[in-house]
């Protein structure tokens, strides 16, 4: 918004030039963003416990996640809040991608939104069925994906970029559509599963939105994409504006969040989160780098897939204590913190791996 009042006035005031360079807009996004959470971050924690959204276990996690209950959730409107907020505020809003990556994030937000409350007010702890969550999320998906695949006039739309190998992209034709779902509705749902510990989804998070708003700003650029041969996106110019608020937000909902946790973000901030990611993934055309800065989120998700296929195969035989991973971590006898530094380390050093990858061709 500001660009787009300010930046027009610059024949009358040169000072509004500023607002033209996309990384004085992407640093300020990420500190406004910051900002709105740590200023609003203790009202919406006392708001949201006499609302009454407070954690439940589900019966099934380790016993000391009892201590958790009470604990207000939905924190994940917060960084909705201030996510949108800071976008609207920096970005040029005439970019088309700003609104898709907003129109994903707030859809997914509204479906953790009502899987929160059923559990919460209506204290069923299960949610709405999985199903009906599936569903929503794969129609926001389509619709996402159907504005992508009309507004992208590039050749290239069809293809998927491989890593590691210069020049080389796998034409997927029309199967690149159900990818491209694949890559929304299963980052969604793998940042959520990942989301069982304080902090330990939200800080992931932060890191994989830092890298793609790096792969965000050279998929615009002409000159950095012809070095690096990765492909060009030029309506891709605004979103490192929103991948810096997520980053903003992020970390200044981890200042709440962090161990112990005096709010959690809930299915509100997971879902949204891990839909927005997979987004941004897709509208970048870095499709397949997120399984390598996502590969904490993705090995979550198939320890989860393990234990379930092993478990019916075996008629009640386990692969690991408990999943999630995490989970098994937990009963091993590691403690919580141990088990959350640890992970985010792995996410740092899988992330500096895909960003490696953009010159290791």
């Amino acid at each position: 918004m500001l660009y787009n009042l300010l930046y027009p006035l610059t024949e009358y005031m040169s000072a509004f030039n500023v607002f033209r360079y996309i990384t004085f807009r992407t640093a300020y996004a990420m500190v406004t963003a910051m900002l709105l959470v740590l200023m609003s971050g203790s009202y919406f924690t006392v708001k949201l416990k006499k609302w009454r959204f407070s954690q439940l276990t589900k019966g099934f996690e380790p016993a000391r996640h009892k201590n958790k209950e009470g604990t207000p959730t939905m924190g994940g409107l917060i960084i909705m809040f201030a996510t949108t907020a800071s976008t609207l505020l920096w970005a040029d809003l005439s970019n088309r991608y700003v609104w898709i990556a907003l129109f994903v994030f707030a859809s997914f937000a509204i479906i953790g939104f009502a899987d929160d409350y059923k559990k919460t007010v209506k204290h069923y702890p299960k949610g709405i069925h999985s199903r009906t969550k599936f569903f929503w999320q794969s129609l926001v998906a389509v619709v996402a994906i159907g504005l992508l695949m009309l507004t992208n006039k590039s050749p290239d739309k069809m293809l998927l970029m491989l890593p590691f190998v210069k020049g080389l992209a796998l034409n997927l034709g029309y199967m690149y559509p159900l990818f491209a779902w694949f890559i929304v509705v299963g980052t969604s749902n793998a940042v959520n599963l990942t989301d069982g510990l304080d902090g330990l989804a939200i800080m992931p998070a932060v890191i994989a939105f830092g890298a793609y708003a790096i792969f965000a700003y050279i998929a615009s650029n002409t000159i950095w994409t012809s070095y690096l041969s990765v492909f060009y996106v030029r309506e891709a110019s605004e979103l490192p504006v929103f991948c810096a608020s997520m980053v903003g937000a992020g970390l200044g909902f981890l200042w709440f969040n962090s161990y112990p946790a005096s709010i959690f973000m809930g299915d509100v901030g997971s879902l949204s989160i891990g839909g927005a990611l997979g987004a941004v993934a897709v509208m970048v055309k870095q499709e397949f780098l997120l399984l390598i800065v996502g590969g904490l989120f993705v090995a979550e998700t198939v320890s989860v897939i393990l234990q379930v296929g092993y478990f019916k195969l075996t008629h009640g035989k386990r692969i690991f204590l408990m999943s999630p991973l995490h989970h098994h971590f937990e009963l091993k006898g590691w403690s919580e913190p141990k088990i959350i530094v640890r992970f985010w380390i792995i996410s740092l050093i899988l992330t500096i791996v895909a960003v490696s990858t953009l010159k290791l061709r």
